[in-house]
């Protein structure tokens, strides 16, 4: 999973990103600081693969990753070629998900591109630089399915969807909003628009914001209302106490995020708002040489999540094993679970749970 980090120059992306990743990426008070993007991986949080890991004495233990991309700040013009436009655009065509940080502080020392803080016209600014993209190329889709209708080669209705997706884009709302059938996503995936990507607003606050007086932040109220336009997740955070925290040992990470009344990590609450956007979980494999996490779209058959692992599963997968991960702890390991009859054998309709423990019967 590839989720890029946006915003405008100076709204915290990068200060986020250094949190998220402890890349040490440079974050500077002047626009255009990012260039060409950073890139981080990170290991997604799972204390079920700690506990799988003692139960096997396991070697190695495999997390699910996702990489962040801190892309360039943007300003008017992008999708002209302003700014470093035509690179900001490229690099977000290539991600799965769009975290966009919105400044929701004052501080005078901060320089804003725009003179002043104004998250809605910050948002704004942003998705109509995409939406602006996006215009241009669904013209192009446009005369080329004209001229592909008349030769008989495409439908009305692809004509027909479109010209909607211009006039959503005309009226300045991204493709997204849009509640699209799946014939329609399906086709609408093929044109690798931007503002069809989901998007996570993360409303970037001050250190004294935090808890209690989040509730009170104006700025913020603004981000929930332009979220909701889109169907949006919001997070709201300090992306100054992110990186703080991130730079302290475990143990006394613990006692701060105690001390901020803070029950997770900015980071830990980005990854379960971008699996629930992204409609992701993870399936579990074990064994004394390897525990690992396997990141799956929900709703995959068990043959394609064998695929995740090897091509060679997924052609000739005959069955899976399947263990529920409670039932595999509780009962002490895989053997004991089958002796209970807690081990369900699987075949290709087999519709795959977050947390289920698989073992995979192929033959190539």
């Amino acid at each position: 999973m590839k989720l890029g980090v946006v915003g405008l120059p100076n709204v915290g992306k990068s200060t986020l990103f250094n949190a998220i990743t402890r890349a040490g990426a440079e974050s500077a008070n002047y626009p255009f600081c990012t260039i060409e993007p950073n890139i981080g991986i990170v290991d997604v949080p799972d204390e079920r693969l700690e506990v799988l890991t003692k139960l096997y004495n396991a070697k190695k233990t495999t997390y699910a990753q996702i990489e962040f991309v801190d892309i360039a700040g943007l300003v008017k013009g992008a999708s002209k070629g302003e700014g470093l436009g035509n690179k900001f655009l490229s690099h977000i065509r290539e991600v799965d998900a769009i975290v966009h940080v919105v400044r929701c502080f004052d501080d005078e020392k901060i320089i804003h591109v725009e003179g002043s803080v104004n998250p809605s016209r910050d948002i704004d600014t942003i998705n109509l630089e995409l939406i602006l993209a996006d215009l241009e190329s669904v013209d192009k889709y446009i005369e080329k399915e004209n001229k592909l209708l008349k030769a008989g080669a495409t439908t009305k209705e692809n004509v027909s969807l479109l010209l909607s997706l211009k006039s959503t884009l005309e009226s300045e709302m991204p493709i997204r909003s849009l509640n699209l059938n799946e014939g329609q996503k399906e086709f609408v995936d093929k044109l690798f628009l931007l503002t069809t990507k989901p998007v996570i607003y993360v409303a970037n606050i001050s250190e004294n914001d935090i808890g209690a007086n989040e509730n009170n932040n104006n700025y913020v109220k603004e981000v929930y209302e332009k979220a909701k336009l889109e169907n949006a997740e919001v997070l709201v955070l300090s992306c100054k106490i992110e990186e703080e925290l991130m730079s302290l040992e475990d143990e006394e990470r613990e006692l701060f995020k105690e001390e901020l009344g803070l029950d997770q990590s900015g980071l830990e609450k980005l990854i379960v708002t971008s699996y629930r956007t992204l409609g992701l979980m993870s399936y579990l494999t074990a064994g004394e040489k390897e525990v690992r996490a396997w990141t799956i779209k929900i709703g995959t058959k068990a043959p394609e999540a064998a695929g995740k692992i090897h091509s060679d599963f997924e052609k000739g997968f005959i069955r899976a094993e399947i263990v529920k991960y409670d039932d595999l702890v509780s009962l002490g390991g895989f053997n004991q679970a089958k002796e209970k009859g807690k081990v369900l054998s699987v075949g290709k309709d087999y519709v795959m749970q977050d947390g289920d423990v698989v073992l995979f019967k192929f033959n190539v």
